[in-house]
């Protein structure tokens, strides 16, 4: 369904840090690091979508969180959703609801919610049993 997510930020290179943090504990690969550009992108182990790309607004405006907007990431463990919000919160990232299930959405949602330095919403979320 995705082909890929674009997620504006201020500073890359505090951007970069906290995405490449967070996508090792999920084990999701570095697909282009271009600095000079700036913009960076990872995928999923194995295939090359969905994409997720980070970089300065195109525009050259100011970066803005959208309001209701959230990317959400798929983790292979509830360890790897604990781990990612770990590094989240490491990196620099706020808190927006602590690793745990959220049996609302199903009985075997285990999910964290966080931000990144720049705003951006984001989830981590295990869809598996223990």
């Amino acid at each position: 369904m995705l082909s890929h997510v674009f997620v504006g930020v201020s500073d890359f290179d505090r951007a970069l840090r906290f995405y490449s943090a967070v996508m090792a504990c999920l084990g999701h690969t570095r697909r282009f690091c271009e600095p000079e550009r700036p913009w960076a992108g990872w995928q999923t182990a194995g295939g090359q979508r969905p994409l997720f790309v980070i970089a300065h607004p195109r525009d050259g405006e100011a970066h803005q969180p959208g309001n209701g907007q959230m990317t959400a990431f798929m983790a292979s463990s509830r360890a790897a959703v604990d781990a990612a919000h770990h590094e989240a919160l490491a990196q620099g990232g706020r808190c927006e609801g602590p690793p745990g299930l959220r049996p609302e959405y199903h009985a075997h949602y285990y999910g964290a919610y966080f931000r990144d330095p720049d705003g951006n919403k984001l989830a981590v979320a295990c869809h598996e049993p223990p």
